[in-house]
């Protein structure tokens, strides 16, 4: 669902005004990218990949780069390490044409490992906060980080963004019936409330235990509430293998609610976690265009734009 970029693609034209600053679009966010640089009237350098059979990636700039301030945009869903470095390899890039320059990562990578949860474990949140900083970036911009845990590793400039608006904004144009905001564990409360909010109704949390050695999630909760008859609409910052999601529907089911909405901001959905969450008894998915796929009907480079601006 992420697209392959291993072959090399002819480049687009460039339909862009020439201004003071460029915007590079890297492989995995190519349309975020022309969003982004329309709205920030930016001039886009788009990229061309080639993987080689061992692996290595090697990538060709086509446009020419301001000296100003360049912005760079990269996501890191799947391949999460490819991307990271395609990203390092680009912010690196624009640092030795430009003093400033702001890597847009829509979706950041290993923002879960933001804390050593087991004795031995690395913080690989403080790792790669290392390597952007040495690249040359300047700042760095992402969509819903996992927590703010993981910014505080970053000793240059952060901004974590919500979509929490454009995803309600989508919700408010569906016909739901009293629709209810759902949580998936105490850590998005937050988020449920914040979503709730906006949209003009109640929430409620479920208490959730994760195993940490086996990843294995299991939904505690016995009574959720008043849940039979209403819409659901279960709130999450990222969707991945869909387990914690799983549990809550197949809870929120027995309790006879209406229909199962999952809103959610990265939707990664590995392992075949799109068709299992449906089964479940999910009615839809609706993700952000922070990852491309088929349930990335969101688009947040408004968002991202007026931050940025």
């Amino acid at each position: 669902m992420y697209g392959n970029h291993s072959k090399l693609k002819k480049p687009h034209t460039q339909v862009y005004s020439l201004g003071k600053q460029s915007l590079i679009a890297g492989s995995s966010s190519e349309e975020l990218s022309e969003k982004l640089a329309t709205k920030l009237n930016m001039r886009i350098i788009r990229t061309q990949d080639f993987s080689f059979p061992d692996g290595e990636n090697k990538i060709t700039l086509h446009g020419t780069l301001s000296d100003q301030e360049i912005v760079v945009v990269q996501s890191m869903y799947p391949p999460v390490n490819t991307n990271l470095v395609r990203a390092l390899s680009l912010v690196a890039r624009a640092r030795e044409a430009a003093p400033k320059v702001t890597a847009i990562i829509p979706y950041m990578g290993y923002a879960r490992q933001d804390r050593a949860f087991l004795t031995g474990e690395i913080i690989t949140m403080k790792v790669l906060a290392r390597l952007f900083k040495c690249a040359g970036a300047t700042k760095i911009v992402v969509v819903d980080m996992h927590s703010n845990a993981g910014l505080k590793h970053f000793k240059i400039k952060t901004l974590n963004i919500t979509a929490i608006p454009e995803l309600v904004k989508y919700f408010k144009k569906m016909r739901l019936k009293n629709p209810l905001v759902v949580s998936p564990d105490k850590g998005g409360a937050g988020r449920a409330a914040e979503f709730a909010e906006r949209l003009k109704t109640d929430y409620i949390i479920l208490a959730k235990q994760r195993n940490r050695k086996t990843g294995k999630v299991q939904i505690t909760t016995k009574d959720p509430g008043h849940v039979k008859g209403r819409d659901m609409i279960l709130v999450d910052d990222m969707v991945s293998t869909g387990g914690s999601i799983i549990s809550a529907a197949k809870l929120l089911k027995r309790q006879k609610c209406g229909k199962i909405y999952v809103a959610c901001t990265h939707g990664l959905l590995v392992e075949g976690a799109e068709k299992k969450i449906k089964k479940a008894g999910v009615t839809k998915i609706i993700s952000t265009n922070t990852i491309p796929g088929n349930t990335a009907v969101v688009d947040v480079s408004l968002a991202i734009a007026r931050a940025v601006r």
